[in-house]
């Protein structure tokens, strides 16, 4: 249940225009308000920054992998608890026709065989850096280096953060799966807190 106010009926402060544009643009590209839209919309000063970080990284060129940063992207929401940000991925997955199976797996990514050594230790490092930054050494970065180069180092340390940044946000805020997805995020939630338990 969300912590705050995301019905613009219901709010005190109404947003301006151009805020009011920006989330007719969400719905139009999305089919519906994006919950988190919704709340940055309270406050313009966080939107704007966020918007703008959000449409660089989308054009970025990758260094990775195919499909890397996606599950990179995956790991850190499942291991911080955002189903919000599970549901979301994952419908983008779905659109573009991937295997879904890769989604269930990529929750329990230590017990399933489907993943190579340079996405395993890139799951590492998100978990790692998604938690108690001692857990990041020296060692870690050095081998993720040698796996995707200095430029790869840096895309990845740019993923986890962003998805920290969206996945803290939107769960302090209790924000949940949307229903973007045919999967159950929160039980995918619930699947990867078992997995890193065990």
């Amino acid at each position: 249940m969300a912590r705050i106010t995301l019905d613009l009926q219901k709010r005190q402060e109404k947003p301006s225009l151009l805020v009011r544009l920006a989330l007719a643009e969400g719905r139009r590209r999305y089919g519906k308000d994006l919950d988190t839209v919704m709340a940055m919309s309270h406050h313009p000063g966080v939107l704007w920054p966020w918007a703008f970080l959000e449409g660089a990284g989308e054009r970025r060129r990758s260094r990775l992998p195919e499909h890397l940063a996606e599950l990179v992207e995956l790991v850190t929401a499942a291991h911080i608890g955002c189903s919000w940000c599970i549901d979301f991925a994952l419908s983008r997955w779905e659109q573009r026709g991937l295997d879904r199976e890769v989604i269930n797996d990529v929750v329990r990514w230590r017990n399933a065989d489907r993943f190579t050594e340079n996405e395993r230790a890139a799951f590492a490092f998100a978990e790692a850096t998604s938690g108690d930054l001692d857990q990041v050494t020296d060692e870690m970065v050095h081998d993720l280096r040698d796996r995707f180069g200095e430029a790869g180092v840096v895309e990845l340390a740019f993923l986890v953060a962003l998805e920290n940044m969206r996945s803290r946000f939107n769960a302090t805020l209790g924000l949940s799966s949307q229903g973007f997805s045919s999967g159950e995020a929160c039980a995918l939630v619930a699947r990867s807190r078992r997995a890193a338990s065990a």
